[in-house]
């Protein structure tokens, strides 16, 4: 059982809203998948994967929401809380955005909100893990105010920092 209300799962900032999943993202997150270079996904196990997402949200009160720019309306990306390398009770905060989205400061304005979504649920720690080739992100993780823990090999994924940070 889950010891943590669950976080909300719509959150606006100045320029952005993180909203749920709906099936017809699919696409443009296909799209968002295929620029890690190892080719496109199918829509349908797109879609699965969303309905699972879902799923997962309603049980565990944690989520990955979509990233729309509030002005153009158009999805850049997703960011929010999982359980991927840790557990409920001290998450991981991910995010990922297209190419074109990057250097705006979008990662962190998203990464700001859910901080604060997850610090709302009563949780005292965040954790995030990042490639050490990946600096953009590794600079949102300063950003926000995160602190390095240790680094890992890890297989497919090479050096991976793990960060931590108290809410």
């Amino acid at each position: 059982m889950n010891a943590y209300p669950p976080m909300p799962c719509h959150l606006e900032t100045e320029r952005l809203i993180l909203r749920p999943w709906a099936e017809s993202d699919a696409p443009v997150f296909c799209e968002l998948l295929a620029e890690r270079g190892k080719g496109k996904p199918p829509v349908d196990r797109i879609r699965n994967a969303i309905v699972e997402f879902l799923a997962g949200t309603e049980t565990s009160g944690i989520a990955l929401l979509p990233i729309v720019r509030r002005e153009e309306g158009d999805f850049i990306g997703y960011c929010g809380l999982i359980t991927g390398r840790t557990d409920l009770d001290e998450p991981e905060i991910a995010f990922e955005l297209f190419q074109h989205a990057h250097g705006r400061g979008y990662a962190t304005e998203a990464a700001l909100a859910v901080l604060d979504a997850a610090a709302a649920t009563g949780r005292e720690r965040l954790w995030s893990t990042v490639g050490t080739w990946n600096a953009p992100s590794l600079r949102v993780m300063e950003k926000l105010g995160f602190t390095r823990d240790r680094v890992t090999e890890e297989e497919g994924a090479g050096e991976v920092a793990w960060f931590t940070r108290v809410l």
